[in-house]
């Protein structure tokens, strides 16, 4: 853990640290409002003191099992057992790690050892592939494989989830400290190898009484969860808000947006936050169901290419919302808050909003850096911290930016070489990687270009091998013999007799999204 007594001492003077854990949040609305809904998907709804009692049983498996520290992992969809397992990581003094359902053999296999996972939950199958299949294949490269348990379908081999219910929850459960670490996700890194991210339960508490300040958030709110509970915004909103802030979360399993509108009227939705595919699809489906969503409040736009004319439109068209756009990373997330002042679209829209608790610099080459009581403790690997930090302590996001009338950041580009697409971080270097070792390819570079519906898509430029000519079914096809993740496949090939280079022989990659672009 990167520590700085300083900083610590601030936070808990200005209150964004407190002595109090999830854990006692937990229990602490199972005794205040024991019926109180904090978690709905579908036709189930879990509340304060059944989510309590399942993660007290989980936590219960879990500590007879293995020690304090240790990593429980899942890989679910949004599923309201997620929250439990969460919870019940935490009420066991472990570490919680979400993982995204879409990913695949390849990064599995990477994180479990990586991270050293004891137990991971996983789906019998979800959109027709077999997770319970896939962690058989993973767990038998591993030396030291972590258990595995099924939800929803036949474990076979596997340990059902069901099994873990069924013991009495113990008496008493290890200490749970506010400064430890309580989750790990990982992010897509410029090395090509994923880095993962640290956070206590101070941090993801600092980031929640941010938005409890900033994002016209009262108890008895209700957020619609269509973004991944892997990712950084989709486990705050499904885990941590309903605790800390009174809300209920409402779960998506799938994303469709038609299904999403008649979700937000019958259970009166007040907040949503997705990446622009989000807030085009939503839009649209709105207006064909002939409605503005009248109970929105408030919806955050977030990730790669956010339209300042769909903001414009979108908070014109839902009339009682603030529609914003926001910056942020799982390194440092919600950076900035946004406007959420309706009668200042324009802020809204053209910048992407004010710091909240952190603080935001632009130092050289324009680039964004920013620290604060919610930004992470450190990586896994210590080494990943070498360029990630500059000597004042902050994190160094890769983001070029500018100031806008004073204190509205405007993001302008990316320094480092990722690109976002569907809200996705993707590692160029790390798909190259791959596919330079395909014969028909003699050079590669990757590299992301403005897309309308997904934000950003990913063109390989290739220089061939003499006689071949390289596909994009050719590359899909060795990319999943690796069990990469579909998502990170390119979508377009582009042949060149050359890549340019600068005279230290590193490929211009900006030189090719701007030509790329402007085809």
């Amino acid at each position: 853990m990167r520590w700085d007594e300083e900083r610590a001492r601030r936070a808990y003077d200005e209150g964004w640290w407190q002595h109090e854990t999830c854990a006692d949040a937990l229990r602490r609305a199972a005794s205040e409002a024991p019926d109180r809904e904090l978690v709905v998907e579908g036709e189930t709804r879990v509340t304060a003191a059944q989510l309590l009692d399942r993660a007290e049983r989980l936590a219960g498996a879990m500590v007879s099992r293995f020690p304090p520290g240790g990593t429980v992992s899942f890989m679910l969809p949004n599923w309201h057992e997620a929250a439990a397992i969460y919870l019940g990581a935490t009420l066991a003094g472990m570490v919680a790690h979400p993982i995204l359902p879409s990913l695949r053999d390849h990064d599995l296999r990477f994180m479990l050892d990586d991270i050293g996972c004891n137990m991971i939950f996983v789906p019998e199958t979800f959109r027709g592939f077999d997770y319970a299949a896939m962690l058989s294949r993973v767990v038998a490269d591993l030396k030291d494989p972590p258990e595995v348990v099924v939800l929803r379908g036949d474990a076979g081999e596997h340990t059902p989830y069901e099994s873990l219910l069924a013991a009495d929850p113990p008496l008493i459960f290890p200490p749970v400290d506010a400064d430890e670490v309580r989750m790990a996700m990982y992010t897509s890194g410029t090395t090509g190898r994923p880095k993962g991210v640290l956070h206590t339960h101070n941090s993801i508490n600092a980031l929640i009484r941010q938005l409890g300040a900033h994002w016209l958030i009262d108890a008895g709110d209700r957020w619609l969860v269509p973004s991944p509970i892997s990712h950084i915004g989709g486990s705050i909103y499904a885990f941590e808000m309903p605790l800390l802030l009174g809300t209920t979360a409402v779960l998506m399993e799938r994303w469709e947006p038609e299904a999403a509108v008649a979700l937000m009227q019958s259970e009166r939705i007040t907040h949503m936050a997705g990446a622009t595919p989000f807030l085009q699809h939503l839009l649209a489906a709105a207006r064909k169901a002939d409605t503005n969503l009248p109970d929105l409040k408030l919806f955050i736009c977030g990730g790669a290419s956010v339209p300042p004319a769909l903001i414009h439109e979108a908070a014109d068209y839902f009339a009682k919302a603030a529609v914003t756009r926001v910056y942020g990373s799982t390194e440092v997330p919600v950076t900035t808050v946004g406007v959420l002042d309706r009668n200042d679209v324009t802020h809204a829209a053209e910048t992407d909003g004010r710091p909240g608790i952190a603080d935001v610099i632009i130092a050289e080459a324009g680039e964004i850096r920013a620290r604060g009581p919610q930004m992470l403790v450190g990586y896994l690997h210590e080494e990943d911290e070498a360029s990630a930090f500059d000597a004042e302590g902050y994190y160094r996001t890769g983001d070029e930016g500018r100031w806008q009338d004073g204190d509205h950041l405007v993001v302008t580009g990316r320094i480092k070489d990722i690109i976002i697409r569907n809200g996705e971080n993707i590692s160029p270097k790390e798909i190259e990687d791959l596919l330079g070792t395909h014969p028909a390819i003699a050079e590669i570079a990757i590299v992301g270009i403005p897309d309308a519906r997904t934000g950003e898509r990913a063109v390989a430029v290739v220089v061939p091998a003499q006689g071949e000519t390289p596909d994009v079914p050719m590359m899909a096809e060795l990319l999943a013999s690796h069990g990469v993740a579909k998502f990170k496949y390119p979508e377009a090939v582009d042949l060149r007799d050359a890549l340019p280079k600068n005279d230290a022989g590193k490929v211009l990659k900006h030189q090719l999204r701007k030509e790329l672009a402007s085809e």
